[in-house]
């Protein structure tokens, strides 16, 4: 399956909403530290709702413990300002899908590290900043699992 990383999240109930989306998807979530809350945080709980238990999510202490623990993974970098569509490219099993901080987005020195893959971007209208983190996630998330016809679903 996929995994889908949240480097320094800071928004407690876009990481519920995400810990839901990798239970319904079978996506395994990394939250790479520092985290903006902490992770019995009640609006964090409250997002994923019960299904905490049914998701696989593992909390890293920086960048450098993340790419240790996916040492074979493509890593794909979504930022606003790629130019390859997420839709461009045909997604394998394994592959990393790496989201930036609530408001900032990835540093510069995470885009430009040589584990990044690529860097892709979700089309919007002119003059939009961003999308919310996690339908961002899910967005990504289900065309990687779309492309391989919802394996285990």
């Amino acid at each position: 399956m996929f995994h889908i990383a949240f480097h320094e999240p800071r928004i407690p109930p876009n990481t519920g909403n995400a810990i839901r989306m990798v239970a319904a998807t079978g996506a395994h979530l990394h939250l790479i530290e520092p985290l903006g809350f902490d992770l019995s945080d009640a609006k964090l709980r409250r997002a994923g709702l019960d299904y905490h238990d049914l998701a696989s999510v593992t909390v890293h202490v920086g960048w450098a413990a993340f790419l240790d623990a996916v040492p074979d993974a493509r890593v794909f970098a979504f930022t606003a300002g790629a130019t390859t569509r997420y839709t461009d490219l045909a997604y394998l099993p394994g592959d990393v899908l790496l989201f930036g901080p609530e408001p900032t987005g990835l540093a510069e020195e995470v885009l430009a590290d040589p584990r990044v893959t690529d860097r892709l971007r979700l089309p919007m209208l002119p003059g939009r900043r961003s999308l919310n983190l996690s339908n961002t996630a899910a967005v990504a998330a289900y065309e990687a699992w779309r492309q391989h016809d919802f394996a285990g679903s």
